[in-house]
């Protein structure tokens, strides 16, 4: 018999306040829920050939029958940044943006931009064609800030009506500083969306922003990214767009989704999720009613 090796699923901060709600506070009225994990080895490689079988899953200290295992396949927003500041690192945002939407497979994407102001170029219904023609005719604006917080508000907004459990925001920054009006604003509603916010941020003239007084922007963004369970990835130069984006889409490839009975009205207290698979561990991202 393999062993069973029990990882906590991570719960967000008091930050992503409705999500806390979703997640542990309010009560099941479905069947089921999903939690969205990932299993890696001992060597920290991750393992995708998993079936339900190989998961334990508790509740406070009941144990809940899987109902079903597959690799995520939630939507993904994918936004530009297109302000002045990125005319000299846009084609090669363009080119990494393109290898990524092709490494996402068939799941739903659409495309944005957040120059001043902030657009959704395609939406999730569109085919990858017009996905590939719209970043392929994108062009700097002469002028103008990059709004990357009203960028990912307008991706949540694009995200909340298809009603998807799980989703993601990935933001290229070309910026150290972001000039959204009143940012501190936007917060709660870019988090009430429920997405993972991913964020890929050239930081080559950082000392100047610095300079500005503008360090602490920095933080507070990275900050917003760990509680929403994503990753901040700070860059030096615009050839490192690529290998950024390599990693987001090397974790989402791996992200597994763990559908799993519960009694009716009962609450998602205390979830553990384990593995069946000895040395393997789990690293959570949350859970979500069905």
């Amino acid at each position: 018999m393999r062993r069973i090796v029990v990882s906590r699923v991570a719960f967000l901060s008091v930050l992503c306040g409705s999500l806390v709600g979703l997640l542990g506070a309010s009560p099941q009225i479905g069947a089921s829920r999903i939690a969205l994990a990932t299993v890696v080895d001992p060597r920290n490689h991750p393992i995708v050939d998993v079936e339900a079988d190989d998961f334990v899953v508790h509740e406070g200290r009941d144990e809940r029958e899987i109902l079903s295992v597959h690799v995520g396949d939630y939507p993904v927003v994918v936004m530009l940044d297109t302000g002045g500041n990125a005319r000299n690192d846009l084609p090669m945002m363009q080119r990494a943006a393109e290898q990524f939407i092709a490494r996402l497979g068939q799941r739903p994407v659409a495309l944005g931009t957040f120059g001043d102001p902030p657009a959704m170029l395609t939406t999730f219904e569109d085919e990858r064609t017009t996905l590939k023609e719209k970043l392929d005719t994108l062009s700097p604006a002469a002028t103008g800030a990059s709004l990357l917080l009203q960028g990912a508000a307008l991706a949540a907004d694009t995200i909340r009506p298809t009603g998807s459990l799980f989703s993601a925001i990935v933001l290229l920054s070309a910026s150290p500083i972001d000039a959204t009006p009143n940012p501190d604003a936007l917060v709660q509603p870019i988090v009430n969306a429920g997405a993972i916010l991913h964020v890929i941020a050239n930081r080559s003239t950082r000392s100047a922003a610095d300079g500005m007084g503008l360090s602490g922007l920095a933080t507070n963004l990275r900050t917003l990214v760990e509680q929403t369970r994503g990753q901040y990835t700070p860059i030096y130069t615009p050839a490192s767009y690529r290998a950024a984006l390599d990693k987001v889409a090397d974790r989402m490839a791996t992200e597994i989704m763990i559908e799993y009975l519960v009694p009716t009205e009962s609450k998602a207290n205390d979830v553990k999720v384990g593995v069946r698979i000895p040395g393997a561990r789990v690293r959570g991202f949350g859970v979500a009613p069905r």
